[in-house]
């Protein structure tokens, strides 16, 4: 019964990550997210093609999509998960993995869809709050110094590791902190060829080409 439950919880993640949030805010002004900008449905391309509050509610929604169900089961860890005798928390990183690729291959949009760094974010601060606070701060730093959100998530990501490990994190939180960041890095491929060649917009500037 425990492992049944285990797997719709999996299933529930899934789902929640694949919320298309970003194309369906496009929708409400008769833009299809898909379309324009970087052709993501994250609250990056919102931001440039539909508009700062839409951005804003697309940005919380990611993160809460991705918090919900791994809040969830980190709740489940002593009374449920910890009698199936596997290392501890390693249900709810399982969890975790889910919203984060449900959100860039969602079930809804053809399994395409967002980079997952905001959906990233909220798995992250329910596995351990002190260290996506830190992440998320850092995120912020480069932001205000840059102001490009994509250099902003990769540097967050790639710094997200080290501080699980210096956060106490365990190795199941760890693990799941690396695999998260390299899926994140990876998502942001285009970005990267366009910081290093001097193309990528900063934020009030639009992305023209998908």
């Amino acid at each position: 019964m425990t492992i049944l439950w285990a797997a719709a919880l999996l299933l529930l993640a899934y789902l929640a990550g694949s919320l298309p949030t970003g194309y369906w805010m496009g929708l409400t002004k008769g833009i299809d997210i898909r379309t324009v900008g970087s052709g993501s449905t994250g609250a990056t391309n919102v931001l440039r093609s539909v508009g700062k509050m839409e951005a804003l509610i697309v940005f919380i929604v990611d993160i809460a999509k991705g918090y919900l169900p791994v809040w969830w089961a980190m709740v489940l860890e002593p009374s449920l998960w910890s009698s199936l005798g596997l290392p501890p928390y390693t249900i709810p990183v399982a969890v975790a993995l889910m919203p984060v690729l449900g959100h860039s291959r969602s079930v809804f949009l053809g399994f395409k869809g967002g980079k997952s760094a905001a959906t990233g974010l909220g798995t992250f601060l329910a596995l351990n709050p002190l260290a996506a606070g830190i992440v998320f701060a850092a995120w912020l730093g480069v932001l205000a110094v840059r102001r490009i959100v994509s250099l902003a998530s990769i540097s967050a990501a790639a710094a997200a590791p080290f501080v699980a490990y210096f956060c106490g994190s365990p190795p199941t939180i760890v693990g799941f902190a690396v695999v998260g960041a390299l899926y994140v890095i990876v998502r942001h491929r285009a970005n990267l060829t366009r910081l290093t060649t001097g193309t990528e917009p900063r934020i009030g500037k639009k992305l023209e080409t998908p």
